[in-house]
């Protein structure tokens, strides 16, 4: 057994602890981060590991609207108007001894509400373990992934090992509301050499994610009496008519954009709302939709032009809704996200991993959007994204982590962190 390997086992109920602590915690984000969250008390929790860890430097960095509305204007990329009470982010820096590359972790410590705890086996916020699993709230999403990059750089300091290049770790808030929290990372500066966004991949190295933009539409029509239905105009019809004409783009975009890592782009017509009764002709109308596009060959601000047009071209051609045009209001958006797999901080991971595990790591895409796009399209850095958990469990009732994909990742984090080290600038 090796070194690192002997020192994890020897201190792996310690480390299982720490997670179970963090867990203990309740941080959920209120209304998708709009309302505010809870964060403070997680934040705090992590100021005072890090300190116990011998932390080079530690930032408390409160969030502030204007740097996310300046992130917006630049990047295309914030949430606004969310409560940002008590709420910050935290940065941790653990200097290298030898100049070597640096590595950052990226993490949030906000959690989803767990509104239904009755329907748990146990509490949310009461960490359970059984089977080989730790159960409760953000088990899997994500503060597995959190603690594991600091148990990681724990696990080289118990094995008496030094740390080459510098590690910083973020533990950032409001990620479950769009990713502020690391928006406001990357516009205060942050980056390294390589970034590891540490969200769950079920044991897989994902280097590519999709795009998304959320449309809402609202239609308006002509109510009346339904028997006298001539003389009124359905909304629900009108928003029905444009629903086809987008289905018809999506088909388009089926047949002319492949991706080797990821699916196809996509138009989900999520939320229909319209009428008052069925014997009433529906005076208004209004659907959501979210489009996932993929990174490279289509773009944020194509995906919005080629939405309105769609709608627009299809009022135009409609009396009505020519007089009547519908109102198209972009409610988030998040660009996509991609890595070479030929960088040779991939091939770094990928040694790392093959050390730590006995075998090659499968490398895929994601359908679903992480902070990793902020790391990579606007700081700029060489970003992968890997860690313990899977997608299944984000949101879920008796939401779980295996332990043991837990205790893997520290491996896999600490050997990447000597691996991309000891490389040198």
């Amino acid at each position: 057994m090796d070194r690192l390997k002997e020192t994890l086992e020897q201190n792996k109920e310690r480390y299982i602890e720490r997670l179970k602590d963090l867990i203990a915690i309740d941080t959920h984000d209120i209304g998708h981060g709009i309302g505010g969250g809870l964060e403070k008390e997680g934040q705090d929790y992590m100021i005072r590991l890090f300190e116990d860890m011998g932390a080079d430097q530690i930032t408390k960095d409160p969030m502030e609207e204007q740097v996310i509305k300046e992130c917006l204007e630049k990047h295309q990329e914030g949430n606004l108007g969310h409560d940002q009470t008590d709420r910050y982010n935290v940065y941790a820096t653990f200097k290298g001894t030898k100049g070597g590359k640096s590595l950052l972790f990226n993490s949030h410590i906000d959690v989803m509400p767990a509104d239904d705890a009755d329907e748990w086996t146990t509490p949310p916020f009461e960490p359970d373990i059984r089977d080989g699993k730790m159960y409760g709230r953000g088990t899997a999403d994500m503060k597995g992934g959190l603690m594991a990059s600091a148990m990681a750089v724990q696990l080289l300091k118990d094995a008496g090992m030094e740390i080459p290049g510098d590690v910083i770790i973020t533990s950032v808030c409001d990620e479950e509301g769009g990713g502020n929290g690391s928006m406001q990372a990357v516009m205060r500066g942050l980056k390294a050499d390589g970034v590891v966004n540490c969200e769950g991949t079920s044991d897989e190295l994902v280097l590519a994610h999709m795009g998304w933009v959320f449309f809402k539409v609202d239609f308006e029509g002509r109510a009346c009496h339904s028997g006298g239905k001539k003389n009124g105009v359905s909304a629900i019809d009108k928003a029905i008519k444009v629903i086809q004409a987008l289905n018809e783009m999506e088909h388009r975009w089926l047949l002319e954009y492949k991706h080797p890592l990821l699916p196809a782009p996509n138009l989900n017509v999520g939320v229909i709302q319209g009428g008052s009764a069925g014997s009433t002709v529906p005076g208004d109308c209004s659907f959501s939709t979210c489009v996932h596009f993929v990174p490279g060959q289509m773009s944020h601000d194509q995906v919005v032009r080629e939405f309105t047009d769609t709608v627009n071209r299809t009022a135009k051609a409609d009396p009505w809704m020519e007089e009547h045009p519908p109102k198209i209001t972009m409610y988030q958006a998040g660009n996509g996200f991609e890595m070479d797999p030929g960088h040779e901080f991939v091939s770094a991971f990928k040694e790392a991993y093959r050390e730590s595990r006995g075998k090659e790591v499968a490398i895929v895409g994601s359908p679903s959007g992480c902070d990793s796009r902020l790391w990579k399209n606007i700081a700029g850095c060489p970003t992968i994204q890997f860690g313990p958990g899977n997608l299944a469990q984000c949101h879920a009732v008796d939401e779980w982590l295996d332990l043991e994909a837990y205790l893997q990742s520290i491996l896999i984090y600490a050997r990447l962190i000597l691996e991309w080290g000891n490389q040198g600038k």
